[in-house]
């Protein structure tokens, strides 16, 4: 029997993502290489400002943070959109936030702090708590992506890895912790506000799923 042309259509919609998917996941890798790019052009092109280091620490966490507020999104907006293809980013997000978090605790260990451990060991033994709960953040995040290969997911076994990379949730609260506290001291939490609105409305959303339906996997 012939089918129709809503039907024609709607098979091209459910194939073209995996038509277009290695396309896509090249495109979305270089636009999550932006930021990195704009850090190397400031560099070379003198317009890191006044403090260089403050400008590349700041600009490393923003976009750990945002790769984060991203990863935490592919999953409400493919629940409310239908369009489950996403879900074929979220690994490379994932990872991108990690990569972007390594930038930025390597420019504290390196150019800010030039490898006195006995000072970094003071500020993240508790002298300074936004680095604590920041290193913290960062030590969960390096353990997700060591464990994100699917070879590890094998192994491990498909349920016990979904309930390790839960931790994903608390990685989330504890760097907008670490945001909040570091902007505390100088009365600046606007932008702290902004992004910890968006994480708990990413995790809110999850709550209410999981009160909905409390078998549903998340």
């Amino acid at each position: 029997m012939a089918s129709t042309p809503s039907a024609r259509d709607g098979s091209r919609s459910a194939h073209r993502p995996n038509r277009w998917g290695p396309w896509s996941k090249v495109v979305v890798f270089l636009l999550a290489l932006v930021p990195l790019l704009r850090l190397v052009v400031y560099g070379l092109t003198d317009q890191l400002g006044a403090n260089p280091v403050e400008f590349i620490t700041r600009s490393t966490g923003t976009w750990t943070l945002v790769m984060l507020c991203i990863t935490l999104a592919v999953t409400p907006v493919r629940r409310v959109s239908g369009m489950s293809w996403l879900l074929r980013f979220r690994r490379m997000l994932g990872l991108f936030a990690c990569f972007y978090g390594a930038l930025h605790f390597a420019t504290y260990f390196w150019l800010d702090q030039w490898f006195d451990w006995t000072s970094i060991l003071r500020d993240v033994t508790g002298k300074r708590p936004f680095i604590t709960v920041g290193f913290v953040a960062f030590v969960l995040m390096t353990l997700l992506a060591a464990t994100s290969p699917h070879a590890v997911m094998r192994r491990m076994g498909g349920r016990r890895w979904q309930r390790l990379h839960r931790v994903i949730y608390a990685i989330a609260v504890l760097s907008i912790l670490h945001y909040w506290w570091m902007k505390a001291g100088k009365n600046d939490l606007a932008q702290p506000l902004i992004y910890a609105m968006v994480v708990a409305g990413l995790l809110g959303a999850r709550v209410v799923w999981a009160l909905r339906r409390p078998s549903q996997k998340q």
